[in-house]
């Protein structure tokens, strides 16, 4: 390890050099109390900036040591850490100046959930934080004293004031933990109580904007009916009270934007735990819950679609069917077989964004078209069956069918943003217009062995010098080196295919769609062999990822900023979308 003043030596001897002459800061500098990493160095000026990291011994940082002694509270404190370097940097950002990126100071921005970011990690013995700076230039002339302001005057003054302790406010960073833990113990009470979900009374449901996921301000605060009120204690903030929506069939009904969507998509946000101010501290989801729609035109490959779509035309294998294109029915019955895979144990429903077809057939339809000519069978034919022999739940929003109230275990009505309990007398008005009977095919749970494949990455023949690859495509070998790109919040490219996760609705920040890539690059080059089924694969790399975290999948010498920790479920939803042979 070199000393500071070994890097100041070092810009004087580089100063108005050719920017190349950058390279050779590569390494690791003593600056006291912290350690400042130069990992890799941008090609010029104009290109993506150079990505550097400090690190801090917790002795040093002098955090207590509870605060980060769970996974829950560890990923919170990142966060809050995360949050504050990002104000200090934000300060100093191009104070320095040259041409392109040069003075450009820039770490992972924060939105309202709590995510486990590479941006700052805590381990056993040390804080690391990632961030990236635009090294200065005139032209492509190297301007070394700019720099030495960014890494001698700036850069110490935005560590000391964000990740040692002593410079911190106690009490905030105490609020951080017991906010962490109270969140943890609604999860585990969810569990112990048979819940699927809880709102909490008070909570600002409503977002400013489509573009802006901060609260809405002067909205009507959630308050909860008598009847689905339940009291918890929490072991710092006490008692709060808040609709507790029981495991089973739950019906969301109302009006027109009176708050139906609303309620709906906090509890799909719900899978993830909110910063302090956000009004949905305390709107607690199951964690493996899953929001599904139809997706016209997506990818499905090898899905056990049988138990909704059968007897088709043309005689295909709804058992293991495949399709480039599916249509919108298709396409929920596979998101629905495929989430049951990934473990999900509640599924969230919008009548607005589902396959008309796939969710419910009336009885005047049943008449004309009759049972033998219709290949789908109606989720709402299997809504109960799915809770009462696969276990998985359902929260559904729906506006125009009534036959849903039949299978309700639970309704509740929006009514100017506030929840009302009708589930008693709706099931006293649905004794007056029963459902007729319907000849619903036996229940059997998906069998799916379904092998992993990738496409074929070779490079046409010819080629290369002339020389073509070797080999089937499927094995790491050939797969080694892939290249992907991380085009928005929801869409990526490996290789040459682009991966679409658009209406995998759940993903919340781009970094977890950078990270997404990465893990199916990584899984591409080193576990996709052709024999392995998708589940085996997913599980490997879960086991990885929990037990080594995502800088093992970065495929690259150094750790990158940038990377948030996705969930399982979208794991799984990342590699189904995947177009493979």
């Amino acid at each position: 390890m070199k000393s500071s003043s070994d890097l100041k030596t070092m810009l004087a001897s580089i100063h108005r050099k050719s920017y190349p002459a950058y390279k050779d800061l590569r390494g690791i500098y003593s600056f006291g109390d912290y350690t400042l990493s130069i990992d890799h160095v941008q090609g010029d000026p104009f290109a993506a900036p150079s990505s550097l990291s400090i690190r801090i011994p917790l002795s040093t940082a002098g955090f207590p040591s509870h605060y980060y002694r769970e996974k829950h509270t560890r990923i919170a404190l990142q966060d809050y850490l995360n949050r504050q370097f990002e104000q200090q940097v934000y300060h100093f950002s191009f104070k320095a100046k040259g041409s392109g990126k040069s003075g450009l100071i820039s770490v992972s921005r924060c939105g309202q959930e709590i995510l486990d970011r590479t941006a700052c990690e805590i381990t056993a013995s040390d804080l690391t934080a990632r961030f990236t700076v635009g090294f200065p230039a005139n032209g492509r002339t190297i301007n070394a004293p700019e720099l030495e302001k960014i890494l001698f005057e700036f850069l110490p003054v935005c560590v000391r004031k964000s990740f040692l302790y002593k410079n911190q406010n106690a009490k905030t960073v105490e609020s951080v933990f017991f906010l962490a833990e109270d969140q943890q113990y609604i999860r585990e009470e969810l569990e112990s109580r048979n819940l699927a979900a809880f709102v909490a009374d008070g909570a600002i449901l409503p977002r400013q904007s489509g573009v802006s996921d901060k609260p809405l301000a002067d909205c009507v605060p959630f308050s909860s009916p008598d009847s689905m009120r339940i009291e918890l204690n929490l072991p710092h903030k006490g008692k709060i009270t808040g609709m507790g929506i029981p495991v089973g069939i739950t019906l969301i009904v109302g009006g027109g934007y009176h708050g139906k969507s609303t309620l709906l998509n906090a509890l799909e946000s719900g899978v993830y735990n909110h910063i302090a101010g956000d009004g949905r501290e305390y709107v607690i989801a199951d964690q493996t819950a899953v929001k599904l729609r139809s997706e016209d035109g997506r990818f499905v490959k090898d899905v056990d679609i049988s138990m909704f779509i059968n007897d088709l035309p043309n005689k295909k294998d709804t058992h293991c069917f495949s399709t480039p294109d599916a249509s919108g029915s298709t396409s929920q019955a596979a998101a629905i077989v495929e989430s049951m895979e990934a473990g999900s144990r509640l599924f969230f429903i919008d009548e607005d964004t589902s396959a008309t077809n796939f969710m419910v057939r009336d009885t005047f339809m049943q008449h004309v078209i009759s049972r033998h000519k219709e290949p789908i069978t109606p989720f709402l034919e299997r809504a109960g069956d799915l809770y009462e022999k696969a276990g998985i739940s359902t929260i559904l929003v729906a506006g125009s069918s009534g036959a849903f109230f039949h299978i309700a275990d639970t309704i509740i009505q929006m009514d100017c943003y506030r929840p009302v309990d009708i589930t008693d007398s709706v099931k006293e008005l649905c004794k007056d217009f029963p459902l007729p009977p319907a000849d619903t095919p036996a229940f059997i749970l998906p069998q799916s062995r379904r092998v992993m494949s990738t496409p074929d990455f070779r490079e046409p023949q010819g080629r290369r010098g002339g020389r073509g690859a070797e080999g089937n495509g499927h094995g790491p070998r050939e797969n080694r080196g892939l290249k992907t790109k991380t085009h928005d919040r929801y869409t990526f490219s490996i290789g040459k295919e682009s991966v679409d996760l658009r209406y995998v609705e759940q993903l919340t920040d781009f970094e977890q769609t950078a990270a997404l890539a990465s893990i199916l690059r990584y899984a591409c080059e080193n576990l996709i062999d052709g024999r392995k089924t998708l589940d085996q694969v997913v599980k490997l790399l879960l086991h990885q990822l929990e037990t080594k975290g995502l800088s093992s999948v970065c495929g690259t010498s150094y750790t990158p900023c940038g990377l948030a920790m996705p969930r399982p479920q979208e794991i799984y939803a990342c590699f189904n979308r995947f177009r493979r042979q």
